[in-house]
């Protein structure tokens, strides 16, 4: 066991020195055309594990993006906490199937406080149920299994039994800004992208209440957004959810980033109505600055969400032993590692006053990007920052600007396409983010930006024959 004890510790030092180098490396790898190379073949007699390891790391540490930085403003992506990143290393050392309490009771017990804490931060109803995903796509994949369960079964039909060959109709009305995971979800889930009923957004990508009550015209899933993925901006939870249960649908909220604003009391106020919705979706990856994956799928109506995911088979046994959980009762991986050990470590370290600093700090920070560009001339910041989403628009250079930026290595920004327009999309979601890696980000914006206008300036020269 020395070999291995050594080998952690080898590793865990590789990892501290990344982490604490990570806020001055290049945010993107200028170059990785080697890491195929130095990877080699696959080899023939096996290898102590210190050589794979050493070989592993000098081949991939060039190439890795920055995201667990502080000037990483892509996709919405958070840089992991210390201690959510050292219980993830526990978690791959303890190695626990978290299926049930016969296959780890540690990970199970962890997962159930974990996820009961959770509902209390989100300020989500205490009797929901809950299920440990990897992420957005799967939350909202779970949700949407549970609703239509629920939808199916009041109307007579058993769609874990017989599918959905000649089942009722089931239509889905979502916004026409929805996120692209909730079609996926639906492609997986059978249902089809043809079932959507698209409802006009306003001019901040919300969705349109009095249009969703002229097309609602009874049972159907209705898809509302806490947190519009270029906007940031909410649905009316409140009035949206009246009216669809007036019509006796069920209401599932994609708050894959939003929902955190819960979590927040200067931000709470957006996601007011939101605990009256029937089933919710939200990741850790993202705001709660836990290790890549993890997400959380919670549903109003526990005996749907468990009807819809939970598995049996005559070899499995320990399902709700001992008056414990069954972690793999509410997600669709009966495989599946113990994310709860990282995601109580992030909550236990942050607490509940944490969590709200850092989310209503990172929005402030979002804030002072836009105040900052839109002082330069020819910048406009084109979305309303009610969250921590900036939309910038560099009048028709945007694409070229986002480029050079990238390649700059200084920060990494995405660029999108909203309202026909090409725009530079800032997402702040990273807890170690400061007030000077946006100032230094603005700067680097600016020289892009001076960089692109000299180059457009230069003529090119003529060549004689």
């Amino acid at each position: 066991m020395s070999e291995l004890r050594d080998l952690l510790a080898d590793v865990a030092a590789r990892v501290t020195r990344y982490r604490e180098s990570v806020a001055d490396v290049p945010v993107f790898p200028d170059d990785t055309t080697g890491v195929r190379e130095k990877l080699g073949d696959l080899p023939e007699k096996p290898v102590p594990p210190a050589d794979v390891i050493r070989r592993l790391a000098d081949a991939v540490e060039p190439a890795l993006v920055a995201n667990a930085g502080p000037r990483y403003f892509g996709f919405v992506t958070g840089g992991a906490l210390d201690a959510a990143t050292a219980a993830d290393m526990l978690a791959t050392g303890w190695d626990q199937p978290a299926f049930n309490q016969v296959t780890s009771p540690a990970a199970a017990i962890v997962e159930e406080v974990a996820g009961e804490w959770l509902k209390d931060v989100l300020g989500l109803p205490a009797g929901a149920s809950f299920g440990f995903v990897t992420g957005g796509q799967g939350a909202n994949t779970v949700g949407l299994a549970a609703a239509r369960h629920h939808l199916l079964a009041r109307a007579g039909w058993d769609v874990e039994r017989r599918g959905l060959h000649g089942a009722p109709p089931l239509p889905v009305v979502a916004g026409a800004e929805r996120h692209a995971s909730i079609d996926r979800s639906l492609r997986l889930l059978g249902l089809g992208t043809d079932a959507v009923r698209p409802v006009r957004a306003n001019g901040q990508g919300a969705i349109d209440v009095a249009e969703l009550e002229r097309t609602l015209d009874g049972p159907a899933i209705v898809c509302l957004q806490a947190g519009n993925v270029n906007t940031g901006a909410f649905d009316d939870f409140a009035a949206a959810t009246e009216i669809a249960h007036r019509h006796d649908a069920w209401v599932h909220v994609d708050g894959a980033f939003g929902l955190w604003a819960a979590a927040a009391p200067t931000l709470r106020r957006w996601t007011a109505g939101l605990a009256g919705a029937d089933s919710w979706a939200v990741d850790g990856h993202k705001w709660l600055n836990v290790p890549y994956d993890s997400g959380y799928a919670f549903c109003a109506h526990p005996e749907s969400h468990r009807a819809a995911m939970a598995v049996t088979a005559a070899y499995l046994t320990g399902q709700g032993a001992g008056g414990v959980r069954a972690p793999g009762d509410f997600v669709p991986e009966s495989s599946r590692r113990a994310r709860g050990f990282a995601t109580w470590a992030a909550l236990s370290e942050l607490g509940r006053e944490g969590i709200a600093a850092m989310v209503e700090r990172c929005c402030a920070l979002a804030r002072r990007f836009a105040e900052k560009l839109e002082a330069c001339e020819g910048v406009t910041v084109v979305n309303d920052v009610v969250l921590n989403q900036v939309l910038v628009d560099f009048d028709g250079e945007t694409d070229r600007i986002v480029e050079a930026l990238q390649r700059s290595g200084e920060c990494w920004m995405g660029a999108t396409t909203w309202h026909g327009r090409r725009l530079m999309r800032v997402s702040v979601s990273n807890w170690s983010t400061t007030e000077a890696d946006v100032d230094r980000s603005v700067e680097a914006i600016k020289a892009a930006r001076k960089s692109d206008q000299e180059s457009r300036s230069v003529e090119p020269r003529s060549h004689l024959a």
